[in-house]
């Protein structure tokens, strides 16, 4: 990318009272695309005191990137108030830029967007990210305006994308016909294909195309005639037919930088191979990071070949390398992804909200559209792999995904995103919590968790706070009751947020470290089972307070209606609390935590025994027991079996503990009703795997239509305790089964 803060450092930032020229619209751009990038280094307080320096758009938005990071990683109230304010007012700030750039001579004019292009790209992004603090704020009527801003962000983003679409048709012409007309001077490579970039000199001359600024002026109701019935909104393929062209990891335009400024990686031209070491990072601080001499869980990836690190979307270099440029299509592309992705995983039961946008989620072209915005250096490309990692975490969580192909994790593509973005910001706990991430997906749970232990602390809280969370998960997965305690105690310390939640697991830890010393340590015992009452009695004090689009949290009341079945049971029994307690409440939080995928054959060995205590002689309180608690049980110890390959044992629990009994008969106050549902899923999952055990799901095809059969009956299953974490399993298993030609 075209540097040029440095030529304009003298120049002071203009006000909002006059318009603009070229070359300060220039550097303003450059200079808060560099402010921002110290967030991702977690310099908080570096990028608000350089963003503070500019009252431009570009500046005011860097703002409410700031903000917006803190309230999404915090969701605290009072950071979610100032996110939306500090967005509210750099979206006003970029219409009035929008609106003024369309009369102003002196603005750089693109070859490929209208007028103003780069402040209604400011304005999406703007509305993007205040929708998404609005959907995450405890009121309903900021939800319902939320979707609205996102009906208006895709309205003015599917301009751009327009916009981008003709000029690559256009392009993609005139290269044809130049080849035709003379084959012998063909470009040699993509890059020196491009169109080069206006000097300020000459971009006052160019004017604007009067049909694109219409469509984006109007969200595009009013589109050119030859594109009226063009409503699918795709990429279109451009000119690809270059030999011996190589396009570099990390975008730099056809700028000549100086090596010292930064540098393509190396290519082996015989191998087709990346070598990432010999990237230069100069832009980012010098002192090495302080986890750079941990084992790194992406060394094995150091090189890869091109094609497992760039393949969706157009080659970047197609669209120029002006910085204006480079902002309009890496933030079009991260924020008309996002979009497209958030919208397709909104769940069913908020279909009317749905309507309000007006348009449906498309999964697969925001997946690509974030892929394409992760190759640029800058903000948005960071943000799109966060997207992106999140995504993909989201769908390792669920157990009806193909292994190979599309739908799939692309895991050496992510581990080469991950790398790169490790060596951008050095410094990041979110990339290095990422990198956590990835080992315990690869389920080496104690290396992640010494991994994150030898980190220093981050300078944000939030992110601080996030990284005890994901910590204090791991160790619940390990079953270390301590370390589970201990760290969600700490995420007490550093986070407004779910304490009611935190204080619950606590107190399974201790009942687990109670049932663990009953026989070895009765006094042990003892301290345990008063600790872990002492947590369960913070619980309802601390629940009910948060709520998400004015309905309570869905683990607040999962949790509360646990400690009151327990305490009704305790006075039923005539025992102590701990004692009323059935099977293991901690085994509960693991499996709808998603623990089981991350865990290997002896943690799951753990859990089997955690489960069996309940039928031991140690539980004086077994034979009381009725279906209700007896259904919980069979259900963990059938997933458990499941994730340890033993699918026919798995389902012959669940079909007669379970299914074998009217499903009624777990329907009732304080009873457990998503067993009976859950286990209807679990016999997908388990049919799923046998079908997918040679990785030839599609010669199974009367196994995935008994899968079929069981996924319908949980979609159709009324409400119960934590549905939704269910339902996003439902959906992307049934998204699966469509993909082997299963009609659902």
């Amino acid at each position: 990318m075209l540097k040029v803060g440095g030529l304009f450092s003298g120049r002071k930032p203009h006000g909002q009272t006059r318009s603009l020229n070229a070359l300060d619209e220039l550097a303003q751009i450059e200079d808060a695309m560099a402010a921002v990038t110290h967030i991702m280094n977690d310099d908080v307080n570096a990028a608000e005191e350089h963003l503070s320096k500019g009252s431009s758009p570009f500046h005011m938005l860097g703002k409410g990137v700031v903000t917006f990071i803190r309230a999404t990683l915090g969701f605290e109230q009072e950071i979610m108030r100032e996110a939306s304010q500090t967005l509210a007012d750099a979206e006003n700030s970029a219409y009035e830029s929008q609106r003024r750039a369309h009369r102003t001579p002196h603005m750089y004019q693109s070859p490929i967007y209208p007028p103003g292009t780069e402040y209604a790209v400011c304005q999406a992004q703007a509305q993007l990210m205040s929708a998404i603090v609005g959907v995450l704020n405890e009121s309903l009527t900021e939800a319902i305006k939320s979707f609205y801003k996102l009906r208006k962000a895709f309205l003015t983003l599917e301009g751009v994308m327009d916009a981008e679409k003709k000029y690559l048709k256009e392009r993609s012409t005139s290269s044809l016909n130049s080849s035709e007309s003379a084959p012998s001077s063909r470009p040699a490579s993509r890059m020196s294909a491009l169109p080069k970039p206006l000097t300020p000199e000459d971009e006052s001359a160019a004017a604007p195309t009067p049909s694109l600024n219409k469509g984006m002026k109007t969200g595009n109701k009013e589109r050119p005639k030859d594109e009226e019935d063009d409503d699918d909104f795709d990429f279109v393929d451009a000119d690809e037919d270059h030999p011996g062209a190589e396009t570099p990891v990390e975008y730099v335009g056809h700028v000549a930088v100086p090596a010292e400024k930064g540098e393509f990686v190396e290519l082996d031209s015989s191998k087709r191979k990346l070598d990432i070491k010999s990237s230069s990072a100069s832009n980012l601080p010098s002192d090495p990071s302080p986890t750079s001499s941990i084992p790194s869980a992406i060394d094995d990836f150091a090189n890869l070949t091109l094609s497992e690190t760039v393949q969706d979307g157009q080659d970047i270099s197609l669209y120029g390398d002006h910085p204006v440029d480079v902002f309009i299509i890496s933030g079009s592309n991260f924020c008309f992804g996002i979009l497209l992705l958030l919208i397709s995983l909104v769940p069913p039961a908020f279909s009317t909200l749905l309507k309000i946008v007006g348009f449906k989620g498309d999964r697969e072209r925001g997946i690509q559209m974030l892929w394409q915005a992760s190759k640029f250096h800058n903000i948005h490309g960071a943000m799109a792999g966060l997207v992106l990692f999140g995504f993909y975490q989201v769908v390792g969580f669920c157990d009806i995904i193909p292994r190979t192909g599309k739908g799939s994790y692309p895991k050496a593509r992510c581990l080469a995103l991950l790398a790169e973005m490790r060596r951008r910001y050095p410094n990041s706990h979110l990339w290095i919590m990422e990198e956590a991430r990835v080992l315990a997906g690869e389920k080496e749970l104690e290396k992640s968790v010494e991994f994150m232990n030898k980190t220093s602390e981050s300078k944000l809280k939030q992110l601080e706070a996030l990284r005890w969370f994901e910590t204090s998960l791991i160790m619940m997965y390990l079953h270390d009751y301590e370390g589970t305690s201990a760290g969600f105690q700490k995420c007490i310390e550093l986070n407004s947020w779910s304490h009611g939640v935190y204080y619950y697991i606590c107190g399974t830890a201790h009942v687990e470290l109670f049932r663990k010393n009953k026989s070895l340590n009765p006094k042990e015992a003892e301290i345990q089972k008063e600790k872990a009452e002492a947590f369960f009695k913070k619980v309802a004090p601390n629940t009910g307070r948060k709520r998400f689009m004015a309905r309570q949290l869905p683990f607040d009341i999962f949790i509360n209606r646990k400690i009151q079945k327990w305490e009704a049971r305790a006075k039923e029994w005539n025992c102590d609390l701990i004692d009323a307690i059935g099977v293991s409440p901690l085994e509960e939080m693991i499996y709808f935590w998603h623990g089981p995928k991350k865990m290997r054959n002896d943690h799951l060995q753990k859990s089997l025994d955690n489960l069996a205590w309940s039928e031991s002689k140690e539980n004086l309180y077994w034979e009381k027991e009725d279906l209700d608690e007896k259904g919980i049980l069979a259900l963990l110890r059938a997933s458990t079996l499941r994730s340890m390959g033993d699918t026919v044992q798995a389902k012959q629990i669940l079909q007669s503990e379970i299914l074998a009994h009217d499903r009624l008969l777990f329907k009732g106050p304080l009873k457990d009703a998503w067993t009976a549902p859950c286990a209807r899923y679990e016999m997908a999952a388990n049919l799923w795997k046998e079908a997918d055990r040679d990785a030839r799901p599609e010669e199974h095809l009367d196994t995935l239509e008994e899968c079929k059969t069981w996924l319908e009956e949980v979609g159709k299953w009324e409400s119960y305790d934590l549905d939704a974490r269910i339902g996003m399993k439902v959906t992307t298993a049934k998204a699966t089964l469509r993909r082997y030609g299963i009609e659902i």
